[in-house]
């Protein structure tokens, strides 16, 4: 597939002229259960596709601040879709979206997949994602916290920066948003916090929580399910007091706090879509999987992974070995943060204090 840039093709505003055979076109490739959840759960009628577009792309004239970079039909769609054909709202969110740019100009320089900083980021599994998607038809990604620089050095700062890791998120997000499936199905979010430290915790500051919150919250059309925390910490708790006045009330709605229970997280997503490290059926999660995909041959493994579970990774070392420590060659990421079983099912009536499902809201 090789690098996938982030490319905005500078358009005129269409006229808007077409006929229903274009219109419909927008829609093919789509399953016929599809087409029928969007027309339920969207409000998307291929009958008057073309108005509900040119709508939106008629309210641009009102932002003469923003630089529209792209007013296709198709690319307009994804952003009625995300607001379920409310015209304002899908406007809304497009202007947003460029403004977001327009006022974070250094993050999307040179925005593809090869950029050093993304393809490290993307090498280190942020993010990850599953090619099976859930039962219905979401797609999943993975987010292993710890993965951070799970290997802290004196001599340095955090190998991956947060913004490399928003970029590379935000990179991913635009290359599957191009499948007309996902714009409909939309995404799951799993983060799993195991052995995420204290001190990671505290490079998390507001400020860069809340350019995460505007980029992926306020500013992409993408429909997100469900947003699932795992074996959270204590002060990842405190953290989200911290974000909760930020987010929308449907977004805390959407965020599940399991800890180690497994039970939870299956009754949302069956184990027949999730790797091991979520005690599910598939194999433990490939970190390089995602990175292949958009790389291409420009893949190169330089972190030299291993199957090592990250507990077995956190050996003591002497003084003498932090200087080779440090090296990026040498650093080394596990294949999965939790080994198989690390997370808990608990019995029936174990902790009658845990809810089935708790959600942080």
């Amino acid at each position: 597939m090789g690098s996938v840039p982030f490319l905005l093709k500078d358009q005129k505003l269409s006229t808007g002229k077409g006929d229903l055979a274009k219109m419909t076109h927008l829609q093919a490739g789509l399953s016929p259960e599809t087409i029928e959840k969007a027309r339920l759960e969207l409000n998307e009628n291929p009958d008057i596709l073309h108005q509900d577009i040119q709508q939106v792309r008629d309210m641009i004239i009102t932002r003469p601040d923003i630089g529209f970079l792209r007013t296709d039909d198709a690319f307009i769609l994804r952003f009625l879709r995300a607001r379920k054909f409310h015209q304002t709202d899908a406007f809304r969110l497009l202007a947003q979206y460029f403004q977001y740019r327009q006022l974070n100009l250094d993050m999307f320089k040179n925005f593809k997949a090869d950029d050093p900083g993304i393809k490290r980021a993307l090498i280190d599994g942020f993010p990850g994602v599953l090619e099976k998607r859930d039962h219905y038809g979401r797609k999943i990604l993975l987010l292993f916290a710890a993965n951070w620089d799970q290997i802290l050095c004196f001599c340095s700062d955090f190998r991956n920066s947060f913004t490399d890791i928003l970029r590379a998120i935000l990179l991913s997000l635009e290359v599957l948003i191009e499948d007309p499936e996902l714009q409909i199905n939309g995404f799951i979010l799993i983060i799993d916090w195991s052995n995420f430290s204290f001190k990671q915790a505290s490079k998390l500051t507001p400020s860069i929580l809340k350019l995460a919150i505007e980029g992926l919250q306020d500013s992409f059309p993408a429909r997100f399910g469900g947003v699932h925390f795992v074996n959270q910490p204590w002060y990842i708790h405190a953290l989200y007091t911290l974000i909760k006045p930020f987010l929308k009330d449907k977004t805390r709605k959407r965020i599940f706090l399991h800890g180690n229970n497994l039970n939870s997280l299956h009754q949302l997503i069956h184990p027949e879509f999730l790797p091991s490290e979520f005690g599910g059926t598939l194999p433990p999660y490939d970190m390089g999987t995602w990175a292949r995909t958009l790389l291409g041959p420009d893949y190169s493994d330089e972190n030299d992974y291993t199957h090592t579970s990250y507990n077995a990774m956190h050996v003591k070392h002497t003084s003498s070995n932090l200087e080779r420590e440090c090296s990026p060659k040498l650093m080394k990421r596990s294949q999965s943060v939790v080994e198989a079983g690390t997370l808990k099912h608990e019995e029936k009536g174990e902790n009658e204090n845990t809810q089935p499902l708790l959600a942080l809201d």
